[in-house]
């Protein structure tokens, strides 16, 4: 099987990013939240901070904000409306039936955009879709520890990332590409 990252890997940009942006548009208020969201980005390069206590922080905020979406199920379509255009050709091109996504990406964002390629198996940061909580957050060595949770035993064939981020999906698989916009690097 076939595995990718999804953000600037086989999506063109981050889609984290692209959602906020979506949502500024629509509550121009989200702007006060940019100040706060680079402390807790500084905190956490500088050691600060611990990924899980920015998670855990950065959770609160979100849910918070999420909570008072309508229609937040409405929301995905429209924004995988306008932004689905940003899959990159290359993958198209390669894409298989057993492919797996694997993203740092809420798996109830990441749901729409699957369904729209036919991706029946994908792996992204679990949501309680009730309320929204962030329940397991899919980076880094956690992505590599959900693959093996939903897949015992598979083989990665080809792992596709755009960062070494990525270092134990690198090693759990036979061979390894490093994606920089359509050009694909063998680095295992």
């Amino acid at each position: 099987m076939n595995v990718y990252d999804f953000d600037n890997t086989i999506y063109r940009g981050e889609s984290g990013a692209d959602l906020f942006f979506f949502y500024l548009k629509r509550d121009p208020k989200l702007l006060r939240k940019v100040p706060w969201g680079l402390k807790l980005l500084a905190q956490y390069k500088s050691g600060r901070m611990t990924l899980q206590q920015v998670l855990e922080t950065y959770s609160d905020e979100v849910v918070g904000y999420w909570q008072t979406i309508g229609d937040f199920d409405g929301d995905v379509v429209r924004f995988w409306d306008k932004n689905e255009h940003k899959i990159k050709p290359f993958y198209l091109s390669r894409r298989r039936d057993d492919d797996v996504i694997l993203s740092a990406c809420p798996d109830i964002v990441l749901e729409e955009i699957c369904q729209r390629l036919n991706i029946r198996q994908y792996i992204g940061t679990e949501t309680d879709r009730e309320t929204r909580r962030l329940v397991r957050f899919c980076y880094r060595e956690n992505k590599a520890a959900a693959f093996r949770e939903r897949f015992p035993g598979a083989v990665v064939e080809n792992f596709y990332t755009d960062s070494f981020n990525d270092s134990a999906m690198i090693e759990l698989a036979q061979n390894a590409y490093l994606v920089k916009g359509e050009k694909c690097r063998k680095i295992k």
